[in-house]
């Protein structure tokens, strides 16, 4: 009995060292994100302390204060879950505290996935460390995929841990600063593995319809404050409209290359359409003035034609259910978007 015993020990513990090595990177990379987590979260600073610190500046203490009524607003008119979220403020000393990789087929808008134990599948990665990101590039840029390093302005722990304000958040303009919160607040709330394109764009749609609610709640809707936001919404709403029939023209274009065309003779065609697309977005105009969120700097790939659609591609879907099966009541839509997305297919 005992030899038994002994060998099914034996058994277990190679098993154990077999997935540990197997999981050995992922491991690696898991602790590395969890030591940049927690040095963010044992920094960070309660906001009734931050509130009661003379040095900190009046013009920033109100921003907190903001923050803490959108918190409000999000629970108590639109349903988010309740939670200690942005209660606490860290001083990132103006640095960039978050680097994401994303990668994508270069003749496909497809994008490579890492796979997380906890989290299933995801379309981008996420360092504290900007030198890991570049590395982790590299990677996929040798094995001949399109890449992009981008910079996180603020994301969610999914209820892990006690999400932060950033100081970053206290510069931004009370529409966008309520769309962000938000945003991540949905997160945190209702958030289903293996279906980033959904979450994003579930977030994106409540971030920006919550912020508006909110904006006409605090200031009104004649206010400088809504009549800002609204006026930059329909730019931007252009913008995404524009970027995304680009995605759909590319599309077309990808699925006509056949193997007798060369790596450079795709790359001409690709390359020739991206360029045609974004100067395109020149004559795009609202009341007769040109659209300032144009791209600037070098020729993007596809990993930005795949933002666009992971973040914008379902909104239409969500406005017109919100506002058809449930009358623009968020509180009736979150608690639909629970029961059919029970806790078994979240986290």
């Amino acid at each position: 009995m005992k030899r038994k015993l002994k060998r099914a020990g034996l058994i277990l513990v190679g098993i154990l060292l077999i997935m540990i090595v197997w999981n050995l990177q992922l491991i690696i990379y898991g602790l590395g994100q969890l030591k940049g987590q927690l040095t963010i979260v044992w920094n960070a600073r309660p906001i009734t302390e931050v509130m009661q610190d003379k040095s900190f500046p009046d013009s920033l203490k109100t921003k907190l204060a903001l923050i803490q009524e959108i918190r409000s607003f999000a629970i108590d008119s639109l349903g988010i879950n309740e939670s200690d979220n942005y209660t606490t403020l860290f001083d990132q000393k103006g640095k960039t505290l978050m680097w994401v990789v994303t990668a994508c087929d270069p003749y496909e808008l497809k994008p490579h996935q890492w796979e997380y134990s906890f989290l299933g599948s995801m379309p981008y990665k996420g360092f504290f460390d900007s030198l890991k990101a570049v590395k982790e590039e590299k990677i996929w840029k040798g094995k001949g995929l399109d890449t992009d390093i981008g910079t996180a302005a603020g994301w969610s722990t999914l209820g892990w841990f006690k999400d932060p304000i950033l100081s970053s958040m206290l510069y931004r303009q009370p529409g966008s600063l309520s769309n962000l919160i938000i945003h991540e607040l949905t997160h945190g709330t209702l958030f289903i593995k293996d279906n980033i394109e959904y979450n994003e764009n579930l977030a994106d749609f409540v971030g920006d319809e919550g912020a508006k609610l909110f904006l006409i709640h605090k200031y009104g809707k004649e206010s400088p404050e809504y009549t800002k936001y609204t006026s930059r919404k329909i730019y931007r709403e252009k913008h995404y409209s524009h970027i995304l029939r680009g995605s759909q023209q590319l599309d077309s274009l990808y699925k006509t290359f056949t193997n007798k065309l060369t790596t450079q003779q795709k790359d001409t065609l690709k390359f020739r359409l991206i360029r045609q697309i974004i100067q395109s977005e020149d004559t795009i105009t609202v009341n007769g003035k040109p659209n300032p969120l144009g791209w600037e700097g070098p020729l993007p790939n596809n990993t930005f034609f795949m933002e666009y659609i992971r973040y914008r591609a379902k909104q239409n879907q969500f406005e017109e259910e919100f506002r058809t099966k449930f009358n623009s009541d968020f509180k009736r839509y979150f608690a639909y978007l629970k029961k059919k997305y029970p806790k078994e297919s979240m986290l």
